[in-house]
Formats: C-alpha cells, structure tokens, sequence
C-alpha cells in the first residue's frame, strides 16, 4: 500500500475520492473504469457529472459499481459554457459538493475548476484534452477570443493543481508546452477493462467478410471523420462502419456520405460489433490517448492509424501508420489487411498483446501513486505556510 492510503494510518480515515466527469466521450469510460478499481481497493468514489445528462445504458452501467456515489451536476463542461460566468458559477457548485462529501481527494476531469473555486481537499488534475493543444494541432493561427479565456482558466488550474496527471508522455508534452508548466504532468497511461473482464465474447479470428471500423465524436474535427468519410468512398462496396455521435454538446456536427453511421453505441453493442474482428481506423489528427484505439486492440482487432506522436507513443509496431491526410493510403492499407487473413490475425495479436499493458489495475495504480505523493506533500505545505 502506498503512504497516507494505508488503512492503519493515523493521519486519516480510508481515502475517499470526489471525481469529476462528463458523459460525452472517453471521459466516462475513465471515470468509471478508475471508480471500478478504487472500489475494489475499498476506496469509495463521489463521481459528479457535469455536462449533459449521461445517457438510460451508461446510467445503468454506473449503477453497477457499489462504491459509487453518482450526483448528476447539471452545470455546463468548461468547453461547452457560453460565458467565462458559467463556468465560475459550475465551479463553486462543484467545490461546495465535494466539500460534501468529505472526500480526501478532489480529482478534476475538468481542470480549469481548480482556477476558480477554493476545493476543501488536494487537487489531481488530469489532462484529457483542451482547447488549446487541439486548436495547435488543427489550426495554423492564434486562438480565437471565445477559446483564449478557456485557455487561461485550464492554464491556471494546471498550476493550482497539487499534481497533474496526462495519459501519455506526448501529451504530457504538449499540455506542458502550452501552458508553460514548470514541471511536466505525470503520465499515467489509460486502461480499460478487456471484453472478457466485462462479460463479452472477444472474437475467435477474422470474420469472412472483413469490414472497417471506428468509433469515438464523429462530430469532432480532430477526429479526422471526414477524411475516414472519404476513404469509405474509395472502399465501397466494402463497409466501412462508424460509431459515435454525429452532434457534438457544442453544437458542431458531422454528416457522413459513405460511412455507414451507428450512432452511439452501449458498452454491450460496441463489444458485439468488435467481436467481428473488423479492422479499426482512426485517421485522427488530434488525439491524447485513444480509448476507442485501445478497445478495439483488447479485442484483437487489425488496427490502421495516423501517424500522430501519441499513436506512435503507443501503439508503435503494433499498428499500421499513414499520415492523416493520406486518403489512398488508407484505402489502400485496409485492403490489403482484408484481403490477407495472415496479416490480420498478426496484426491484430500484435495489438492485443500490446492492449494487455494497459490494464484498469494499472492505471489505477498509477492514479493511486500520485494521490500518496500528494497526501505525503500536504503536511509539508501546510507546515510551511
């Protein structure tokens, strides 16, 4: 057990936790994926979901971690508010319930809060994504005036933070680059739960018919969707699905012509398309982690990806790269990896092995790391303030 979260510590109770979270993407899965690890510690989770209401299926799934004290915020997500005075009024709500549950931990999902309200308990702020790294990454101008002032809020709870976690060491990087952080956020790499932990069939081998595939917020521009758009085209007949919202909580939008849209699928519906053995594609030109990627690899699908730092960070030799603006390129490799059973079975034990370092077990543990170096330092602030 790590210092400060020992159950025989005089310095406290056991640890509990209050974590922030939205239900619009990969987000949710981390929360609940690390609540589910905590609770099996005997580390009760607070989990406050700010942004639209999480959907009747992610609710349910919830619901099924014991540990879990789920409160629905109904406060706007920082990129999603209209107006600097939201977000501030979203903070004090969420600091005044975390102070309600008596939490020895705030984690933030959302870090600019950290820049605004007084938290009652250390802060870890995790490094998701943010307006700032994907505006570098999709745009060649400064920042607008309605994301700038986002940005200065993240910067500043970046700062406020007892400790910064980021899933891999790119964007560790590039958040420290940003933000001019002094000290680069801890990488703790994602995990997810593999089909099997979850209750789900993981496939056999390829399918006869071999098929593309993708998910995540097909609305989002650094998703790359339209360029995956174009490459159905140059695939068709063969299909090539998608999964995921076509309109975002921001009011962007996406309509593809020859994807075959899913729409946003259950955990359960998402395992059952993957269980087919398709070949999943991102095309991606912004994207910190990838959990989408990494639940496709835990079922032992081919994977084709931009060559982007973080892809390459984690899946290098795992995976076929293509630059993302490579539309026939693309079309090309998911071909040749469907029309060879080999080269899809190959690639995709590749990719399960690879899949298997990152486990829900250790990120928690990663997670729990930094929260014993944070308790540890808390005496130390106190004394010398």
């Amino acid at each position: 057990m790590l210092p400060g979260l020992t159950a025989a510590s005089p310095r406290t109770p056991p640890l509990s936790v209050f974590m922030t979270a939205d239900a619009v993407g990969g987000v949710w899965q981390y929360a609940l994926d690390l609540a589910l690890d905590l609770d099996r510690r005997g580390i009760g989770v607070t989990l406050a979901v700010l942004g639209p209401e999480p959907a009747a299926d992610q609710l349910r799934t919830a619901r099924t971690i014991r540990g879990l004290d789920l409160r629905v915020m109904n406060v706007p997500l920082d990129w999603t508010a209209l107006t600097r005075g939201e977000v501030e009024a979203a903070a004090w709500r969420v600091a005044e319930e975390a102070g309600r549950s008596g939490a020895g931990i705030v984690h933030l999902n959302s870090p600019a809060l950290a820049a605004i309200a007084a938290f009652p308990a250390p802060v870890v702020a995790v490094a998701h994504s943010c307006v700032t790294t994907w505006w570098e990454a999709m745009r060649a101008s400064p920042l607008p005036p309605d994301l700038a002032w986002r940005a200065e809020l993240a910067g500043e709870g970046y700062r406020r933070a007892a400790a910064v976690l980021a899933p891999t060491r790119a964007f560790a990087q590039a958040t420290a680059a940003a933000y001019g952080l002094a000290t680069l956020p801890l990488v703790v790499p994602n995990g997810r739960r593999s089909p099997a932990e979850r209750g789900h069939r993981t496939p056999r081998g390829a399918g006869a018919s071999p098929f593309a595939f993708t998910a995540g917020r097909l609305w989002d521009e650094g998703k790359n969707a339209a360029a995956l758009d174009r490459i159905a085209a140059r695939l068709a007949p063969r299909p090539f699905l998608a999964a995921g919202s076509l309109d975002g909580p921001n009011a962007a939008c996406f309509a593809p012509r020859h994807l075959r849209s899913l729409g946003r699928l259950s955990d359960q519906d998402m395992a059952r398309w993957l269980a087919g053995a398709p070949i999943y594609v991102s095309a991606a030109r912004y994207e910190p982690f990838g959990l989408g990627v990494l639940e496709a690899a835990s079922a032992g699908c081919a994977l084709v990806l931009s060559d982007i730092p973080t892809f390459r960070e984690l899946w290098d030799e795992a995976a076929i790269f293509l630059p993302p603006d490579d539309d026939a390129g693309f079309a090309r490799a998911i071909e040749q990896v469907a029309g060879d059973a080999a080269t899809r079975a190959r690639l995709g034990a590749e990719a399960k092995a690879r899949a298997e370092a990152f486990t829900v077990e250790a990120m928690g543990a990663g997670v729990l790391a930094a929260y014993g170096r944070v308790l540890e330092a808390a005496p130390r602030a106190g004394a010398s303030a």
